[in-house]
This record gives C-alpha cells, sequence and structure tokens, in this order.
C-alpha cells in the first residue's frame, strides 16, 4: 500500500462564512477523527490534495497529516469522504479517518480486470458484476486495487468471489457472488408479421339470404294489396247489374 504525507493546518475558526472564505482562498475545509481521539477539524491546501488524487491515490492510500507548524502529532489516516458541490463539483470539504498501524480494519477495494476473454475474441460479451470486494485486513497490507485475471473466460465462464486467492487479506464479500462472466450475444428477432385475412370479394348483383327474404316478404305484402283492390273493384260492378235487374223487373209488371 502506498503511503504519502500531506501537510494540514489546524481551524481555529467554524461556521458557513469562514468556510466559505477559506474556498475563496485556495483552503479546502476538513476534519481528521478517530475511535480513541475526538474530531479535530482542519485547513487543507486545495493545490496539495488535487495532486493526491491526480496520481491516481484515492480511499485506499494511506496518509500521514502533518502539521505545517510542527506542533501538532501526526496522524495516520484514510480518506473517509470527498464532498463535492453539486453544480461545480469543487472539493468543498474531507473527511479523514485516523486509523491504527496495528489493528486491522474493514474496507472495499476495488476489482481491476486484466486481459481479454478468449469467449470475447468469439463473439461473446464480457459483464462485469462486482467492481468493489470489502476486506480486512492491516492498514499496511490495504492492496490499491485487486487484479482479476479474466484471459482463460470462455463463453458460459464466470469468476466468483471464491475464486479468488489473496494472502494476508480477509475476504468479507459473499464467496458465492459474482465477479465477471461471459455471456453468449444477445440475438434479437425480428417479430413475424401476423398474417392479414383477406377479405371475399362481393358480387354486385348478389344479393345475401336475409335481403332475399325481405324483399319476397315486402313483394308479398304488394300482391295482397293488389287483390284488395280488384275485389274492391268488382263489387260496385255486381251491385250496379243487381240494380239494373230490379229496374226493369219493375218495368215488367208495370206493363
Amino acid at each position: 500500500m502506498k503511503e504519502v504525507s500531506l501537510k494540514v493546518k489546524p481551524r481555529e475558526k467554524r461556521g458557513k462564512e469562514y468556510a466559505k472564505k477559506l474556498r475563496r482562498d485556495g483552503i479546502i475545509p476538513a476534519v481528521v477523527y478517530g475511535q480513541q481521539t475526538a474530531s479535530l477539524p482542519l485547513e487543507v491546501e486545495s493545490k496539495a490534495f488535487h495532486a493526491l488524487l491526480r496520481h491516481g491515490l484515492g480511499e485506499n492510500v494511506l496518509i500521514t497529516l502533518t502539521a505545517e507548524d510542527q506542533k501538532g502529532k501526526d496522524r495516520k489516516v484514510l480518506i473517509r469522504e470527498v464532498q463535492r458541490d453539486p453544480v461545480t463539483e469543487d472539493i468543498v470539504h474531507i473527511d479523514f479517518h485516523e486509523i491504527s498501524l496495528t489493528k486491522k480494519l474493514a474496507i472495499q477495494v476495488p476489482i481491476h480486470l486484466v486481459g481479454v476473454p478468449v469467449g470475447v475474441t468469439t463473439g461473446g460479451i464480457l459483464q462485469h458484476v462486482l467492481r468493489e470486494l470489502e476486506v480486512e485486513c492491516l492498514p499496511t497490507a490495504i492492496p490499491e486495487k485487486i487484479d482479476v485475471d479474466v484471459t482463460s473466460l470462455d463463453i458460459g465462464d464466470s469468476i466468483h468471489v471464491a475464486d479468488l486467492k489473496l494472502e494476508g487479506i480477509d475476504v468479507l464479500s459473499d464467496p458465492h457472488s459474482s465477479i465477471v462472466s461471459v455471456v453468449p450475444p444477445t440475438v434479437f428477432k425480428e417479430p413475424e408479421a401476423a398474417p392479414v385475412a383477406e377479405a371475399e370479394p362481393e358480387v354486385i348483383g348478389e344479393k345475401k339470404e336475409g335481403e332475399e327474404k325481405e324483399e319476397k316478404e315486402e313483394k308479398g305484402e304488394g300482391k295482397e294489396k293488389g287483390e284488395g283492390k280488384e275485389k274492391g273493384k268488382e263489387e260496385p260492378k255486381a251491385e250496379k247489374k243487381a240494380a239494373e235487374g230490379a229496374k226493369e223487373e219493375k218495368k215488367k209488371e208495370g206493363k
């Protein structure tokens, strides 16, 4: 594990306004705390801390905080949290955690994949599932990262936490958890179009059964009405003939 030194200065004042003034002057407000010591407000030079981050030294680096005035004692710490402005992404506060070099501690270590899997070269897809491993060890044994060789992975193969061989480190993560696997490529099939039912062509002049029945009924009603009219015409003719016959008989009787 890498170890670096960072100069700090005790922060004598507190409050939002003072913290804003420090940031304008290129100073980041910070605090260091531990299990056996009271928390101590600090001032950290922004340029020095950004230089530490630019060199890839993050949470898993052992830092020795050294007082600028040489009055305070050196403290062995880890970066616990870096707070940033949600808009500008500028660092607004740092939390340091003081540790003991003789006591084990639990920490998350990033997993770094090494190599190109055989299965990927034949069309498979690499899936990196677990990106951090929780371990417990002495501060001086904390690894910056855990390298996992994936070169031999073929399609369908995977590496689990239980497959890792780490010396001097106790793994706290679930041993059955998958770290990385190579899966077959996903093939997307276009959905088949449903067959469209063809409508039967309607023959002009061809009438449906219901329409024919209605027409027959209409014709039957018309015929009955016509017969009724004929009968109506015949009845007055018969009455007229009967009246004429009665007149002739009266004349004969008069003679």
